[in-house]
């Protein structure tokens, strides 16, 4: 086997190598040597013959307070599991709930308290792990928000995405926190042996080398790089001579590329950089741009690096001074200062931990602090009324720093909104009268009052205006309350079949509810479809849930229901010729839905996109309380949903053929998207309610 020079190496390492110099010393040549199992056993003995000082249960929550403090700060422990939001009025004064906490707050009785976290669930060691040795050391232990402790309870570690939370009977530790608990549960399988496999904490597959190890966690150590908080642990606990150190290190803080060598898989980064043996540096990051600027944050966005080895990720800086690290090549750097300017620079580093040089600063000013709202909107007008459509046009409000946005709400409830001051409203019934207004929003999501309301009345409907088909179920078959097959010829002479279903329930007038059956043109429609509006409603008891929608034969959207009346447009279905409608496949297959006032329109050839702009892509509704959006494009787009921290907790596409995206996994909050396809990307702000 190659030699690997750990001596001469180690001098290259950093301020915080050269205590693990010392630490390895007796080992240097089984590092040099070793790799598979043999140094993994190597390992074990390592870290178990060091281990001197077995801490209590109690002097391992004292211990907490002060190896789990936010590197730079002397008041506070960082949670496990954490990420920033406003729920916690007792908490430091940036106002999180799951991330920072008084490290003197520690309890288990409320939400604004602190415990200690068993990352290795106690009862899942065979033997389970107990308070004391696996289950006092403090290598394991970690400090976390008391909710988000009983949330995770005994579960076992899955994969997911965005903050942390159960998903799929499993826990996700979220992308922050992911690389921690891999290191945390390979120390514990070291130290512990058969007490501690991480086959017993972790869904995934098994590893090809050692069937007791998952891939999954080698892959998080890849992808989540050691913290300055991690090595400040791992140095305190190492020092016999602090009050709870215990002796020992954790071998995968000090170099992830250990894991590498003992079970393969994702190469993580060699911090040491002996094992890679890499001494060309990353090209520096370039085109360095800054966008949307708020009062808090400003987002940055870089050309790759490149590497002979490959690149790891960017530290990013402000001011000369590092703030915070990117896998990608764009970042949100918060917590700004408002109406200040920033030098922003970025570093790359490869897997052996080379850095380049830093890029060519770039200065960015965040927007005023904001607290004026828009003016209201003014001359509200209805104009272009059909049987399912209303089109809105209103005077263009003002702001101190600009308008981004208008909501707009039908009879008093959000319905939709808009970045133009004006807006067409679907799927309303025909000949009804509706009460609309309009509310403008800034940059800092300050809204306006209401406008004055205007009233408009749809038309008749039928085959009038835009739509192609119009069907209100009126002409169903009469039956009392009985399931079963029903035809009919429809509104506009078309033939109509419903299985499983009956038509004695109504709305305001007769529907058809459809229990685990399907709703479908038996011929071909000409004239193609462009978008479709249907009203739904969940009758008798039940939950909410949804139908596809299939043209033919293919799904182009999803129709949801629930207890209230609610009409759904699925846009920008766009299908010419002949086409056969399909609404079917219940989510629950029991709950009974009502359907009424079912219209589509006409095919017509969209506009071409040659002068197609991302900035004018829309997402609505927004603000959205739902489980999914629709993205306004006519192209391709990768969409990546960013937290006000900068974090990534979302990625999905839009197509041409779907554009509905699925944001249930968001929690209430305010995001940007970043939208993305070959020619460039922009950003976007969404709300979740």
């Amino acid at each position: 086997m190659k030699k690997r020079y750990f001596i001469i190496s180690f001098l290259l390492i950093n301020s915080f190598g050269f205590a693990q110099e010392a630490y390895y010393d007796d080992i240097i040549d089984d590092l040099n040597d070793l790799q598979g199992i043999a140094l993994k056993e190597v390992l074990a003995t390592k870290i178990t013959n060091t281990h001197l000082n077995t801490l209590s249960y109690n002097d391992a929550r004292e211990c907490l307070k002060i190896v789990d403090l936010e590197p730079g700060q002397i008041d506070n422990v960082l949670l496990l599991y954490g990420f920033s939001n406003t729920m916690c009025p007792a908490s430091p004064s940036d106002g999180d709930d799951h991330r920072l906490r008084d490290k003197d707050s520690f309890g288990g009785g409320t939400s604004c308290e602190w415990n200690r976290e068993h990352v290795y669930a106690q009862s899942e060691g065979t033997p389970p792990l107990g308070q004391s040795g696996p289950g006092a050391d403090a290598h394991h232990l970690r400090a976390t928000d008391v909710d988000r402790n009983g949330q995770r309870g005994s579960l076992h570690f899955i994969n997911g995405s965005g903050n942390s939370g159960s998903t799929n009977a499993g826990w996700y530790p979220g992308e922050e926190w992911k690389g921690d608990v891999a290191r945390i549960i390979m120390y514990m399988y070291l130290r512990y042996g058969n007490q501690c496999l991480p086959s017993g904490i972790t869904i995934g597959n098994s590893n090809s080398v050692d069937s007791n190890m998952i891939d999954l966690l080698l892959e998080w150590n890849a992808a989540d790089n050691v913290s300055n908080y991690e090595d400040n642990r791992n140095t305190y606990l190492e020092n016999t001579g602090n009050t709870y150190g215990q002796g020992n290190r954790n071998p995968f803080i000090d170099n992830p590329y250990l894991a590498t060598l003992i079970w393969g898989g994702s190469p993580a980064v060699d911090r040491w950089n002996i094992f890679i043996n890499d001494t060309e540096a990353p090209t520096a990051p370039t085109n360095l741009t800054a966008s949307n600027e708020t009062s808090s944050s400003v987002d940055l966005n870089w050309t790759v690096s490149t590497d002979n080895v490959g690149i790891a990720g960017y530290d990013i800086y402000v001011d000369n001074v590092f703030n915070s690290f990117s896998n990608t090549n764009s970042y949100t750097v918060s917590e700004l200062s408002a109406f200040t300017t920033y030098s922003f620079t970025i570093l790359a580093k490869d897997f052996a931990n080379i850095e380049s040089d830093q890029s060519v600063a770039l200065n960015g000013t965040t927007l005023a602090a904001d607290i004026e709202v828009p003016t209201v909107p003014l001359n509200l007008s209805a104009s272009n009324e059909t049987g399912s459509s209303i089109d809105l046009d209103w005077d263009v409000s003002t702001d101190n720093l600009g308008v981004t946005g208008y909501d707009i709400y039908v009879n008093n409830i959000f319905n939709s909104s808009s970045d133009t001051n004006s807006h067409s409203v679907t799927g309303l019934s025909a000949s009804t009268t509706y009460s609309f207004s309009v509310l403008a929003k800034d940059l800092a999501n300050n809204e306006s009052a209401q406008s004055v309301a205007v009233n408009a009345t749809t038309t008749v409907g039928g085959t009038s205006g835009s739509n192609c088909v119009t069907e209100t179920f009126e002409n169903t078959p009469v039956n009392p309350n009985s399931y079963g097959t029903y035809n009919w010829i429809g509104d506009d002479n078309f033939q109509w079949e419903a299985t499983d279903s009956r038509t004695d329930q109504m709305i305001t007038t007769r529907t058809i509810t459809i229990r685990n059956g399907n709703l479908r043109t038996t011929q071909p429609v000409s004239d193609g479809i462009g978008e479709l509006t249907v009203t739904t409603q969940l009758v008798f008891t039940g939950s909410s849930g949804t139908f596809d929608l299939k043209v033919n034969g293919v799904s182009r959207g999803s129709i949801p229901y629930n207890s209230n009346v609610q009409t759904t447009t699925i846009q920008n279905i766009n299908i010419e010729g002949s086409v056969t409608i399909l609404i079917d496949t219940n989510s629950t297959g029991t709950n009974r839905v009502q359907f009424d006032d079912l219209t589509w329109t006409c095919y017509s050839a969209p506009l071409a996109i040659e002068g197609f702009k991302l900035s004018d892509v829309k997402l609505f509704p927004n603000p959205s309380n739902g489980n999914t959006i629709t993205v306004s494009s006519m192209e391709n787009l990768q969409l990546t949903f960013f937290d006000i921290l900068g974090k990534k907790v979302l990625e999905s596409t839009s197509t041409t053929t779907n554009k509905t995206v699925d944001v249930s996994k968001l929690r209430t909050g305010v995001y940007f998207v970043k939208l993305e396809n070959e020619t460039g990307s922009t950003t976007k702000k969404f709300i979740k309610k």
